[in-house]
């Protein structure tokens, strides 16, 4: 279990590293490109068999107990160590970053975004997957923040080498945004070091913030915080993400949905609800009113985008709705409850297949039609791809209705039980204030209906083709190869979310109780 960890961690940095050098004679193939991309997904193949095994073996009869460690002395003058491990609030998120990187390198194998070389591209893909898995199993403050840091770079590079119009203004409007954001949480993170003489996350978690004042833990988790809330993205720093999905590749936009916002929302829940808990306490509140403003927010965003003549990008339409999602998840966390905390991490999780599934199809209707341009797709009598292309207008429909909600699919349960715990929040906490955010969340499902069903309605709709107008291609065995395990995870999930939930809170329970093994 250690080594398989450590293969998962590690492995995806060796893989970038490889990818670099010359192919080997045998291996080369029809080209050296065709070599490097098959490379790619023989690499994130290996950490995604490596990261279910490891989550075959995981003891799930005591999830919230750390597994598969591993703890050594790197910078002994500042006690920093590499200490690796999972539990049940980070192996899912392991799997599902792993899965997602899979699926893009496969997408990719056959659909190789336009760009420089495809070894560079590789390259950056698999340093992404390496900084991502990192944040998820690494147990040390300033290793923690070292990964969250490393993602940036390879974001960048994907954006501006391999994105559309406009790719250089929105790459460098992510790495402005979210460095500054680092800046800020790097302060509160060795505040909270130095303070409490450990930066090792277990044995803070298990002081439950004991030997840090309550003025200590408000500064440390107002500025940590304002890092995580950057990269989730949580209103008002929400800005650089509709411009960097809309310039984004396809599999740039999958990962950074499906996995980069994962990691401030992950930080929540690792590191201030335990660590810092009278802090939290105190900001919660206000917290849970930057996410109940982000859940209205985005879905009049996504709204006014759907309109006809209002000239929408598909691609800038779902970003804007991941900002009323996570805006589910951030409440789920500022109620200060099981079962607040375990629905975002449930929300979290959906929100990753369904919005990932969205992105690979936007993706594909771009390079049949050659734009994501929502009227255009609309014309006159709609793109009407259940005429067209069924299959590709039936998962379209599916992903639509997932990302709205639908009970018995992966997004309905997160989003409920956050509503839920928004009813009831934690002891000391303003439940009138609470019942208004619940409130304001209940509206935002209903106006996410609304702009869902108005794409679906304009695009998968319309009249016969018109006479001239050539056929479009329906799903590809490639994309079917990519999607399916998308789907079938949000179907399961949906209908046995005891699948994650029995995972996720034991190990919430504990640490909310102050402890972690």
């Amino acid at each position: 279990m250690q080594t398989l960890l450590v293969i998962v961690v590690a492995g995806p940095l060796l893989g970038a590293a490889a990818a670099l050098l010359p192919a080997p004679p045998g291996l080369k193939g029809k080209s050296p490109e065709q070599a490097v991309l098959r490379h790619g997904v023989t690499v994130t193949g290996v950490v995604l068999l490596a990261a279910v095994v490891l989550a075959l073996g995981f003891d799930h009869d005591h999830p919230s107990r750390m597994q598969a460690t591993t703890d050594v002395g790197w910078i002994r003058a500042l006690d920093v160590r590499i200490h690796l491990g999972v539990d049940g609030i980070s192996l899912p998120l392991l799997v599902l970053t792993a899965l997602l990187t899979f699926l893009c390198a496969l997408y990719s194998y056959f659909k190789t975004p336009a760009g420089p070389s495809p070894k560079a591209f590789v390259a950056l893909l698999l340093v992404l997957e390496a900084g991502t898995l990192a944040t998820f199993a690494v147990l040390d403050l300033v290793l923690f923040f070292l990964a969250f840091e490393m993602v940036l770079v390879p974001m960048y590079f994907l954006i501006a080498r391999w994105g559309d119009e406009g790719r250089t203004a929105a790459a460098g409007k992510f790495v402005l945004y979210t460095l500054l954001g680092s800046v800020v949480m790097l302060l509160g993170l060795l505040l909270i070091g130095i303070k409490a003489g450990t930066f090792d996350m277990v044995a803070l978690a298990d002081r439950g913030g004991r030997g840090l004042t309550t003025s200590v833990q408000v500064t440390a988790v107002l500025a940590i915080g304002l890092g995580l809330a950057v990269k989730t993205p949580m209103w008002p720093l929400h800005s650089w993400l509709p411009d960097a999905h809309t310039a984004a590749p396809t599999v740039g936009s999958v990962l950074l949905a499906g996995v980069l916002l994962k990691m401030g929302t992950y930080g929540f829940v690792r590191i201030a609800l335990p660590v810092a808990p009278d802090g939290m306490h105190a900001l919660a509140p206000y917290l849970a009113a930057f996410a109940a403003a982000g859940i209205v927010y985005g879905s009049l965003a996504c709204l006014a985008l759907a309109r006809p003549g209002a000239r929408g990008d598909l691609k800038r339409l779902i970003a804007y709705s991941s900002v009323g999602h996570m805006g589910f998840v951030l409440l789920g966390i500022a109620t200060l409850t099981p079962t607040g905390v375990n629905g975002a991490l449930f929300a979290n999780i959906a929100h990753g297949l369904i919005t990932g599934l969205l992105f690979f199809l936007v993706g594909a209707l771009k390079d049949r039609y050659g734009t994501a341009d929502l009227d255009t797709l609309a014309g006159a009598t709609g793109a009407a791809l259940y005429g067209r292309a069924p299959r590709l207008g039936a998962l379209l429909a599916f992903a639509a209705v997932a990302s709205l909600g639908l009970p018995g699919l992966a997004g309905f349960w997160g989003e409920m039980l956050a509503l839920f715990a928004a009813f009831d929040p934690a002891e000391g906490l303003n439940r009138a204030a609470y019942l208004v955010f619940m409130a304001l969340g209940g509206l935002g499902t209903l106006l996410t209906a609304a702009y869902l069903l108005i794409v679906v309605r304009r695009v998968c709709m319309g009249g016969p083709r018109p006479a001239g107008e050539p056929e479009l291609a329906d799903v590809q065995p490639y994309e079917l190869a990519a999607w399916t395990p998308l789907v079938a995870l949000t179907v399961l999930a949906g209908l046995w979310p005891a699948v994650l939930l029995g995972l996720t809170d034991p190990a919430v329970q504990q640490l909310l109780a102050g402890g972690t093994q």
